[in-house]
């Protein structure tokens, strides 16, 4: 009989700029004519003209659309960071949990990408939060899969009995890495997570985990050194050429070997899932599992149309609306898979507890069923 380990609380946190289309239709409008010689084109553009594979085919819809489905993005605001969204989410999830800050026995931060070159967020926002000494706090780093693993690695800390009160907190501000006149900004937004791992009832938490390394996905996207008009050194993400191929011939096999691998851990089948959650990077990604796993489209969220592309704190705010809209019940079985570029898919099984949210987080815009 497996450990009853899992999330206890959740919220999320998001920047207070909200940029829609009729944005960059009103400031870039030479863009928007030029866009599919753009970079964000030459990311999701099929190889050739007839699409080769599941991926594809989901994407080959947004085509016609310069922004390829991407409706509204979260942006920071000048006072505004990755550590100020992490401490709202932190904050929020603490609070929902009924736990102070000295009830947190180890704090694990997975921000891309953290504020200082060189130095994670963990210990900054363990300073913020007031953790005393006697909690830990390390970075965690795989990408836009970090939720996933990061949620395998407390549970598996508490399961251990190292710990009792893990608190993990996940942000994305890719606005930081951005022009807003590089076409593949429209595409990327900001965001931040939090929830806390702590014991559960009897038969809830994480039943099962497959997770793979993305060696496959390495060298698509990198880091580049500019300087401002100023002198000052700016890092800007860029996208290698033919990067979509890459990831439309890997997604179908991460998805499968992780799905099927949890499941089987977990001693269930994905028929007996009751809801899935996907990091959803891009406007056709849920649909894309949603026909490779064969489940029902009601089975699933997707909030890009809210926040476009936040990286790994997609699969938080998914699994944060599922909650909130009723669609995730206590004893649910829920499976949560998410992948990042040069690192790790990763997919867990997890029977729901009573989990709390986020109150302040109630603020947040809310889908509709």
């Amino acid at each position: 009989m497996h450990s009853p380990v899992g999330i206890r609380s959740l919220s999320v946190s998001f920047p207070s700029i909200i940029r829609t289309n009729n944005y960059y239709k009103e400031n870039y409008p030479k863009l928007i004519a030029q866009a599919e010689q753009k970079s964000l084109a030459r990311l999701f553009s099929p190889a050739k003209s007839t699409p080769s594979n599941e991926f594809e085919l989901e994407m080959m819809p947004y085509l016609s659309d310069p922004f390829r489905g991407t409706v509204e993005r979260r942006v920071l605001a000048p006072d505004e960071s990755s550590l100020t969204l992490e401490y709202r989410a932190a904050k929020d999830a603490l609070e929902a949990a009924k736990l102070a800050p000295n009830d947190v026995d180890l704090l694990i931060v997975s921000s891309f990408l953290p504020e200082q070159i060189g130095f994670g967020n963990a210990a900054f926002l363990a300073r913020q939060l007031g953790l005393g000494l006697q909690s830990g706090a390390w970075n965690l780093d795989a990408t836009c899969a970090s939720t996933p693993v990061a949620l395998q690695t407390a549970c598996a800390l508490v399961q251990a009995g190292a710990y009792r009160n893990v608190l993990v907190v996940i942000s994305c501000t890719y606005s930081r890495f951005f022009d807003e006149d590089d076409t593949l900004s429209w595409f990327f937004s900001d965001g931040a997570g939090a929830f806390v791992v702590s014991p559960l009832q009897l038969n809830q938490g994480i039943l099962g985990t497959k997770t793979v390394n993305t060696s496959v996905l390495c060298d698509q996207f990198f880091f580049k050194a500019t300087e401002d008009e100023q002198g000052n050194t700016l890092l800007r993400m860029q996208v290698t050429k033919g990067t979509n191929k890459v990831i439309s011939e890997t997604a179908t096999e991460l998805l499968t070997i992780c799905c099927e691998g949890a499941v089987n851990a977990a001693g269930v089948t994905l028929d007996e899932i009751d809801f899935f959650i996907f990091n959803t990077p891009t406007a056709w990604f849920a649909n894309f599992c949603i026909r490779v796993l064969g489940i029902n489209p009601e089975q699933t969220i997707d909030v890009y149309p809210l926040y476009a592309n936040i990286g790994p704190a997609l699969t938080v705010a998914n699994l944060y609306h599922a909650a909130q809209m009723g669609k995730i019940r206590e004893n649910d079985l829920v499976l949560v898979y998410g992948f990042g570029a040069a690192s790790s898919a990763s997919a867990s099984v997890m029977r729901w507890g009573d989990v709390t949210l986020g109150l302040t987080s109630l603020n947040e815009p809310k889908l509709t069923t």
